[in-house]
């Protein structure tokens, strides 16, 4: 799966589009609050994680988007 694979099986869910950000794919405006991600990560393999009170905490990193974006779907289905 890949992040425009996961924007699509989260819309067929479903799930609100301010409840998650997918890098490239889905950035939500104004942006929430607080959400769930996926980015590619500085070492260039994927991170996903939450948005909360102004920070980014990475919760997993993955090395393929596959892995990072089956991960974020689990979270939110």
């Amino acid at each position: 799966m890949d992040r425009r694979a996961l924007h699509a099986a989260l819309v067929e869910a479903r799930i609100p589009g301010g409840y998650y950000r997918i890098e490239g794919v889905h950035e939500p405006v104004p942006t929430p609050p607080d959400f769930l991600f996926v980015r590619r990560g500085a070492d260039g393999g994927w991170e996903t994680g939450a948005f909360e009170r102004g920070t980014y905490e990475v919760l997993a990193r993955h090395p393929d988007e596959a892995a990072a974006c089956a991960h974020l779907l689990s979270l939110l289905v």
